[in-house]
């Protein structure tokens, strides 16, 4: 006889792989030098590797700007791992780090729904919702190379604090062109802001109409609900 919903069937259903992993990505945004150091502190917790990426810091300091420095260059690390050793790692980084002091840096996780790589093979998907409210969203705006400023500029005029921009390259149907008969893919920009998620709406809205995101090839925006977060508030 098989069991029922009603005779708690359900219940021995939802027990039935209980040593299911979950998985986060770990992203850390530090000063240019420092990735390295943090991507070896994580391996020695555990994490299996990760990737480094280069961008520019948003927010603008008045010392800065008098000395011609505002494009502070810095250094995005994308790390995946199993969620409690996400959250250990996070712990082991802002230990040394320190992302309570200014301008030392932010790092946060977000749910990953499935993880292929470094050893992992089969393909589930099997995303946690936390179970807690999160206070914090991530923005991601995908532009072409030159529009990441204008879309800091629309997002902070709405009460969005900084971000990070990050070079990238396009390949999509509507951001080719051609250069001698050869297609070339342009250079792109992805603008990474951490808000308070009833910020959000605002700064998405206002990014949106001022970009003109809805017409095709002038970028995409996503959000994440983010997990955890250190250092947003020196951000």
């Amino acid at each position: 006889m098989k069991p029922s919903l009603e005779s708690g069937g359900l219940k021995q259903m939802q027990q039935v792989n209980p040593e299911k992993k979950y998985y986060e990505l770990i992203c850390v945004i530090v000063n240019f030098g420092l990735g390295s150091k943090v991507l070896s502190m994580a391996k020695r917790n555990g994490v299996s590797g990760g990737t480094i990426m280069l961008g520019r810091g948003t927010v603008h300091n008045r010392l800065l700007e008098f000395l011609e420095l505002t494009d502070i260059r810095k250094e995005i690390v994308l790390m995946v791992a199993e969620k409690s050793v996400a959250r250990q790692t996070l712990e082991l980084i802002n230990d040394e780090l320190d992302f309570s002091r200014p301008n030392h840096g932010i790092a946060f996780v977000m749910s990953v729904g499935a993880f292929i790589g470094s050893g992992h093979y089969e393909y589930e998907f099997n995303a946690e919702d936390g179970g807690v409210e999160s206070m914090y969203q991530a923005i991601f705006v995908v532009v072409d190379k030159g529009n990441g400023e204008k879309v800091m500029e629309h997002a902070k005029a709405v009460g969005a604090r900084g971000g990070t921009i990050i070079n990238a390259r396009g390949s999509g149907i509507h951001e080719t062109a051609k250069l001698l008969n050869m297609e070339i893919e342009p250079e792109k920009e992805i603008v990474l802001m951490l808000t308070r998620k009833e910020s959000t709406s605002g700064i998405v809205k206002a990014v949106r109409d001022n970009m003109k995101i809805d017409e095709p090839g002038n970028g995409i925006i996503f959000v994440q609900t983010v997990n955890e977060t250190y250092g947003i508030l020196n951000a």
